[in-house]
């Protein structure tokens, strides 16, 4: 699976993508993150990305055209002429048939969960739009993206820790991420639900059995993995 990060700062992806998990993913081939500088697509050689709103207001807006080159540059949304113009064509179409998705990390946006984080698992590649400033152009929502998406009701500098989230978020589901996939269980938020709805995960325990007077539960020494099994659904 291919990960294409649109972003005005693309350290803070790669050196965040060359540690742990992803480092893995990559090397075995499983899963590639590609960091998408959007300056290098703009007009001028300060490369300039933001201007001023229209009607007024603090702050500055990303402008469009750097993040339309940007995406153009890595075949992220289908082109096409009609009548001598570029027509851009949003692959949204209400599902996941296609298997590229681009999306912007929005307060706005839907908020994202492992659901979502399992059905985009199964894509062939996820373009994610850092955004920055006060915000970016209303055109790119309109016409270059399937959709918007928030991690959470907060507000943050930018996109690109939305973006990471949401990378190692999917990239942990892809076959072949994760050393281990029976790790993959019982994890939070996969299938174990308490009487509020809520997803959760049982306590975990490790050496030594006794630190400080606190002491690992006299179940999880006993070897009988069905009361180990009831505890942990009870917990």
């Amino acid at each position: 699976m291919k990960f294409s990060v649109l972003t005005i700062f693309p350290e803070m992806i790669t050196d965040y993508s060359s540690q742990s998990i992803l480092k893995r993913g990559q090397a075995a081939d499983v899963i590639t993150v590609s960091a998408v500088n959007i300056r290098e697509f703009s007009a001028d050689t300060r490369g300039t990305v933001d201007d001023t709103p229209y009607g007024g207001g603090a702050g500055m807006v990303m402008k469009p055209e750097p993040i339309y080159k940007a995406l153009k540059s890595i075949d992220a949304i289908p082109f096409g002429k009609v009548d001598g113009l570029t027509k851009v064509k949003k692959i949204f179409n209400g599902s996941l048939k296609k298997k590229t998705r681009t999306v912007v990390l929005s307060p706005r946006g839907r908020q994202f969960d492992q659901k979502i984080a399992q059905q985009w698992s199964k894509l062939d590649e996820l373009v994610l739009i850092c955004g920055r400033y006060e915000g970016i152009d209303q055109r790119v929502v309109d016409h270059m993206i399937d959709e918007e998406i928030s991690v959470g009701p907060y507000v943050l500098a930018g996109g690109e820790l939305g973006a990471l989230t949401i990378v190692e978020a999917v990239s942990r589901l892809v076959p072949g991420v994760l050393g281990n996939p029976e790790s993959l269980k019982d994890e939070s938020h996969n299938h174990l639900v308490d009487e509020s709805g809520v997803e959760v995960e049982y306590p975990q325990y490790t050496r030594p059995v006794d630190f400080k007077g606190w002491k690992v539960p006299d179940v999880l020494l006993s070897g009988d993995h069905g009361k180990i099994e009831r505890w942990r659904k009870n917990k």
